[in-house]
């Protein structure tokens, strides 16, 4: 952790001078980071839902809403994982995740444990039946 911390000090120090969330993704980010903030604009643009699954992955949201206002729009966030910083992200983009189960994998696996959330609720929207349909009655 303590080399940790030091490399970012040099990495903030020799980029000081990066203002813009771009600049800022370019100097401290990663191409990783910078290509899943890519793919999270681009989803979003073709009006896609977005699964975000854990700390990287929302850390690139973050890269992409700066970059483009709106795209949290089209996220859902999978989990909170262990990892302390995960919660400060998803307090800052003042988002609410489905699970909250400490998972610490980073393979997928909240993602995959939200979706059959998701399913079950797509299903509810598009199949269940209104009180008329169902022959429901207000009357007691």
């Amino acid at each position: 952790l303590a080399h940790k911390s030091a490399v970012l000090a040099q990495a903030l120090a020799a980029n000081a001078t990066a203002q813009t969330p771009l600049q800022i993704g370019a100097a401290l980010g990663g191409f990783e980071i910078l290509t899943m903030a890519g793919s999270v604009i681009a989803a979003a643009a073709g009006r896609r839902v977005i699964v975000v699954d854990g700390f990287i992955t929302t850390a690139a949201v973050a890269l992409a809403q700066a970059l483009r206002p709106g795209v949290l729009d089209a996220c859902v966030f999978a989990h909170r994982s262990a990892e302390g910083p995960h919660a400060r992200w998803l307090q800052h983009l003042h988002v609410r995740p489905l699970l909250d189960l400490d998972l610490r994998l980073g393979e997928g696996s909240g993602a995959a444990l939200a979706w059959p959330l998701l399913t079950a609720a797509c299903a509810l929207l598009a199949d269940m039946a209104s009180f008329e349909s169902a022959g429901v009655s207000n009357r007691e």
